[in-house]
């Protein structure tokens, strides 16, 4: 019911009226004062780009939008809405798929959209140590700018979700991406965390400057905030963990007779062993749309794009093992990427496939799953899936993560339309609680948000649920961080 009332919002607008009458001046100018006039602003259309991210959930602008320049700023001004009762709605790059950033009004503030604190001017890297492989990030600066502040050191950060995201707003929703069956996903990679608390104060989730590759010391609190989506503080800065570039890097593309082929192949390169470092699924469909939008001419069929890396001669030999096991499913032969350029041109179609996706149906909103399931139970899932999209008369292009068991499906639909709407929902429901089924979760990447609260619910379970909300609880008394999202 939950989703099916988001969905229903995606086909209203939002009036473009003014601010809550309760913004007063007087509060306007506490917030002017702690990060000047400039960095304030009210104006409907300000508001409404801060209002969503690029989900389908319906825009929810705040009252007021705010910049702060450093983490003091940041203190002041929770400080500020902590006194107030006010919500505060953290926001990075809008890149997200789960409304996180949508200003929903609730309790204990119903009708007060909030303060959105947009953290993109903290955008230094505060200091490398390459060395010991880490470097510490404010919420401003992006994965893509890090790792052109890393050309030319021998290192790099790996989780790619696609979007060029903030690297904070990444651990807020403990992102992951292509490199993550290699790399890990974020929950691997922050090893510590500032984080400033609704009240204002200042958290270092492992110890100020900390940065040591493992801890036995005390709570895990770092694990406690990746994945929070902005519901227990504001994070400020991200001690990461970087990767040596390695030597060799290829890729390949594959086709597949059928799902199960693929998939098939998926479940045994990763049971031998091969250190793949990426390994993509995209069914027949989602091809067709990645070929018209970036103009390939792959076959629209089910297919794998791979990439491997290490050293010359530990690349060649996980291409040759990973070979026998596509010709043993029915694969075709490797169509290579080895070059950069042609790698680049490979990867970034892959990661367009949602606007190829969107341009299979012009004009048309989008629905994006984001189950994941245990490697083993890949197969069947997709089938499933495959049939079910096919009796709902539903236009849902597959691609996925598979070497992690984490899929999406693209669901195009008119949001004018009710009955297709419903069928959207319906589906959604079905395929989040086909995984819970197999012992998977309803997000493998994306976050819970807004429309997966009681899908959350069934997979945790009524003790873990009431375990957060307590957490939750002492961290956030008022309840005024990023208020209505996960619990």
């Amino acid at each position: 019911m939950a989703l099916r009332r988001t969905l229903r919002w995606a086909a209203r607008s939002y009036s473009q009226g003014a601010a809550k009458e309760w913004l007063t001046e007087g509060f306007l100018d506490s917030l002017r004062a702690v990060v000047g006039s400039s960095n304030v602003a009210t104006a409907a259309a300000v508001r409404e780009h801060h209002g969503h991210d690029e989900s389908m959930h319906r825009c929810c602008p705040p009252d007021a939008v705010v910049w702060p320049q450093n983490v003091e700023q940041v203190s002041l001004l929770a400080a500020e809405c902590y006194s107030r009762g006010v919500p505060i709605i953290p926001y990075g790059t809008g890149t997200g798929l789960e409304g996180g950033v949508n200003a929903v009004q609730v309790w204990p503030a119903p009708g007060k959209g909030g303060v959105c604190v947009n953290l993109t001017q903290m955008d230094q890297v505060s200091q490398l140590n390459p060395e010991d492989f880490t470097v510490v990030v404010e919420p401003g600066v992006t994965r893509k700018a890090l790792n052109s502040f890393l050309r030319g050191s021998g290192l790099w950060f790996p989780v790619d979700p696609g979007a060029d995201a903030s690297l904070c707003g990444m651990a807020a929703t403990g992102a992951s991406g292509t490199n993550a069956v290699r790399y890990g996903t974020m929950r691997q990679n922050v090893l510590n965390m500032q984080v400033v608390l609704s009240d204002g104060r200042v958290l270092h989730t492992a110890g100020q400057n900390r940065r040591p590759r493992k801890s036995a010391a005390g709570y895990h609190l770092t694990g406690l905030f990746v994945g929070s989506e902005g519901t227990l503080g504001l994070i400020t800065q991200v001690t990461l963990r970087l990767h040596g570039i390695p030597e060799a890097t290829v890729a390949a593309v594959c086709a597949f007779p059928s799902v199960q082929a693929a998939v098939g192949s998926t479940v045994q390169i990763l049971q031998i062993g091969i250190p793949v470092a990426r390994i993509e699924f995209l069914d027949d469909v989602m091809m067709r749309a990645c070929n018209r939008y970036s103009g390939l001419g792959y076959a629209e069929a089910p297919t794998l794009f791979l990439e491997f890396h290490g050293s010359e001669c530990s690349v060649q030999e996980q291409v040759q093992a990973a070979g026998e096991v596509v010709q043993s499913n029915g694969g075709s032969d490797f169509v290579w990427a080895r070059e950069q350029e042609a790698r680049n041109q490979l990867w970034t179609a892959r990661h367009n496939a949602f606007y190829a996706a969107l341009a299979l149906r012009p004009g048309r909103k989008s629905y994006t799953t984001d189950v994941c399931v245990p490697i083993s139970c890949l197969p069947a899932i997709l089938l499933e899936t495959k049939e079910d999209l096919l009796e709902s008369k539903l236009t849902g292009p597959i691609a996925g993560h598979v070497g992690d068991g984490n899929f999406h499906c693209i669901l195009l639909f008119d949001p004018e339309d009710v009955e297709e709407s419903g069928r959207v929902a319906m589906f959604a429901e079905r395929l989040g609680r086909r995984a819970l089924a197999l012992d998977g979760t309803c997000t493998g990447e994306h976050g819970v948000g807004l429309g997966k609260r009681q899908l959350l619910r069934k997979e945790v379970g009524e003790v873990a649920l009431s375990t957060m909300r307590q957490i939750k609880a002492v961290l956030d008394p008022k309840n005024i961080m990023n208020p209505g999202k996960v619990l």
